[in-house]
C-alpha cells in the first residue's frame, strides 16, 4: 500500500518541522498533533499539512486521530526530567522519561492497533539501553523493545515498565526505529548552546570533555525518515544515524569557538568534578544545561559502529559544511552584514 497520509507526534519540534516540510514537499498529507497549535505556526502554512491541537497522552484521542492514516511517526522525546531528585534511586528514574518515552509509545501501539494503522516510524537515540545507568538511555531502550514487539504482539499489561510485559495476540506493525547521534542544524540545542556559553565565559569548565559524538545534520535525519516510509526493506529494522566524522566534546566546543570568533580556554574536568558540575547544574532554574543523568549518558560514546546505512541512497552532510552558516549568525560581523544587506548597501 502506498503511504500518502501520515500522522506525526512531535511534528512541531526540531526534527519534526524539517520532516513535515520534506513530506509536504513530496505532496504527502500530514497530520501534526500538537498540545499547542501556535507552536506549529510555520507548518500551518504548508498546503498539505493539518495541525491539530491534541493531548497525545490520551489514548482515545490518538485512536481518533490515527483513523484513516497510512502511517504514524513518533518523534516525541525529552532530554531532561522536570523534577530534580537522586538519580541513584530507581524511584527517581520513573518521572517524565517513563511517561514520554515508555508509556506514550505503548499508547501509540495500542491506538494504531485499534485504528488499523500498520506503519510506525519511531525515534530513539544512540546509546538506548534498558540496562543503562542513565534514565534517559534506559527509557529509550525499553521503548525500543516495546516498539519492536508491536510487530508481533499486543501489549496488555498497563504497568509493564515496572512489572514486566505480558503479551497476547499480534498487531503486526511494520516498524522502523532510528537511533541518531547528537543532531545539529539551525535552531539546535547542542552547538548553539555552546555558542551562547562561549559568549558569556572567558574560560569554560567542561564536563566529560572526552565524550565522543558523530553529529548528524537534522535534514539528513528527516530525509532518512521520509525515504523509509514506503521502503519495505526498512520494515523491522533499526538504523544508527551518524555524521561522517567523530569528535570529542572538547573538539566540538573548540570548533564552535573558532567558527564564532570566540575562541576560549577550555578547562576539561575530571570524572568527579564533571559529576559535581552536573549535580550543581541540576539546580539551575530555567533550561537545564546538564544533569547527572546527562553525565551518565555521556559515559557511552555516541558514535555508530558502521557507516551510513546503505539503504538510504545519499550521504550525510559534514558538520563543517553546515554549522558555520548558522553559528556565525550571532556574531557582530554577521549582524553587520545583515544590516548592510537590509539597507541594500
Amino acid at each position: 500500500m502506498k503511504i500518502e497520509r501520515i500522522c506525526i507526534l512531535g511534528g512541531s519540534g526540531f526534527v519534526g518541522t524539517h520532516l513535515v516540510s520534506q513530506l509536504a514537499a513530496r505532496g504527502l498529507n500530514v497530520r501534526v498533533l500538537s498540545h499547542r497549535r501556535e507552536m506549529a505556526k510555520e507548518l500551518i502554512l504548508l498546503p498539505t499539512v493539518e495541525v491539530i491541537e491534541a493531548d497525545v497522552h490520551d489514548q482515545q484521542e490518538l485512536i481518533r486521530h490515527f483513523r484513516g492514516m497510512d502511517a504514524v511517526i513518533n518523534l516525541v522525546g525529552i532530554l531532561h526530567e522536570s523534577t530534580v531528585g537522586r538519580v541513584d534511586l530507581p524511584s527517581a528514574r520513573r518521572g517524565d522519561f517513563q511517561k514520554v518515552h515508555v508509556e506514550l509509545p505503548r499508547k501509540i501501539v495500542h491506538a494504531m492497533g485499534e485504528a488499523g494503522v500498520h506503519r510506525l516510524l519511531h525515534m530513539s537515540a544512540l546509546g538506548a539501553n534498558p540496562n543503562s545507568r542513565s534514565a534517559y538511555q534506559r527509557s529509550k531502550g525499553i521503548a525500543e523493545a516495546l516498539v519492536r514487539e508491536s510487530g508481533r504482539h499486543h501489549i496488555e499489561h498497563e504497568n509493564w515498565y515496572l512489572n514486566g510485559p505480558k503479551f497476547i495476540h499480534g498487531y503486526g506493525l511494520n516498524v522502523t526505529i532510528f537511533r541518531p547521534s547528537v543532531i545539529f542544524g539551525r535552531g539546535d540545542s547542542f552547538l548553539s548552546m555552546f555558542a551562547r556559553l562561549l559568549k558569556l565565559f572567558p574560560v569554560l569548565p567542561l564536563a566529560a570533555a572526552g565524550s565522543r559524538f558523530a553529529p548528524v545534520h537534522v535534514e539528513d535525519v528527516a530525509r532518512a525518515f521520509a525515504d523509509s516510509l514506503d521502503n519495505t526493506a526498512t520494515y523491522g529494522q533499526t538504523y544508527d544515524l551518524c555524521g561522517p566524522k567523530v569528535y570529542t566534546l572538547q573538539e566540538l566546543v573548540n570548533y564552535v569557538g573558532e567558527v564564532t570568533g570566540r575562541k576560549r580556554s577550555i578547562l576539561a574536568l575530571g570524572k568527579w568534578l564533571s559529576y559535581f558540575q552536573a549535580w550543581a547544574l541540576e539546580f539551575k532554574p530555567g533550561r537545564k544545561l546538564m544533569t547527572r543523568d546527562n553525565y551518565f549518558a555521556m559515559g557511552t560514546d555516541n558514535v555508530c559502529a558502521g557507516g551510513w546505512p546503505p539503504v538510504f541512497d545519499f550521504q550525510p552532510a559534514a558538520l563543517e559544511a553546515i554549522a558555520p552558516e548558522y553559528l556565525r549568525a550571532d556574531t557582530p560581523r554577521a549582524r553587520y552584514e545583515d544590516y548592510r544587506e537590509n539597507a541594500r548597501r
